[in-house]
């Protein structure tokens, strides 16, 4: 069955599909503009490799940074950061010590500025290590990087897997000038999705 339609109405649907077609590319530039200007300014996601920092993050997961947190404000103690440690290569490692702190561990428990600080994303059994056994050998900021305290625009970094980790003890402080944000969701495999604080 053909509908003949009035030869006036041809052009009005014409200029009614142009003007919605028109609409439609403009929401998808500006969704499009919206999401490089969130990818480049804001937010990026990593692809994590190596053991560093198990159980905590695995070998593969995907996470996301925020790249814009540390511009307003200053990293602080347990952040997850993304940095980069060499031209190529970029490390996640957790913030252990801030600018102007004596760092140490001593029977397997954190001091800072000798108080003695839990780490409570530190499990026992975790990583293959019986909870007798210990985890994080004794060492002094000093003995590691010749120096007593953080320098100012520095922070010292350790992975959660301390017997499987290039960190600061063997790297030195890591300069916040090179920190490229905070990590701030593990999203893939989706069924471990969580939020770091």
């Amino acid at each position: 069955m053909n509908i003949d339609i009035p030869v006036g109405e041809q052009p009005k649907r014409r200029r009614k599909w142009k003007k919605e077609l028109f609409s439609w590319l403009k929401i998808i530039t500006m969704i499009t503009i919206f999401v490089v200007f969130v990818r480049m300014f804001l937010f990026t996601n990593y692809i994590v490799y190596g053991q560093s920092m198990m159980p905590t993050i695995a070998d593969g997961e995907r996470v996301i940074v925020n790249k814009i947190g540390y511009e307003i404000s200053e990293p602080e103690r347990f952040d997850l950061i993304i940095f980069h440690a060499t031209e190529d290569t970029d490390y996640i490692k957790r913030v252990i010590g801030l600018p102007g702190e004596h760092v140490k561990y001593e029977n397997d428990m954190l001091y800072v500025n000798g108080e003695p600080i839990e780490e409570p994303f530190l499990k026992p059994g975790s990583n293959g290590y019986d909870s007798d056994e210990v985890f994080t050998k004794d060492f002094t900021l000093e003995s590691k990087t010749g120096e007593m305290i953080v320098p100012d625009g520095h922070v010292f970094v350790l992975g959660d897997n301390r017997r499987n980790s290039m960190d600061s003890r063997q790297m030195g402080f890591v300069e916040q000038d090179v920190i490229v944000g905070k990590v701030n969701v593990a999203y893939w495999p989706p069924k471990k999705l969580r939020v770091f604080h």
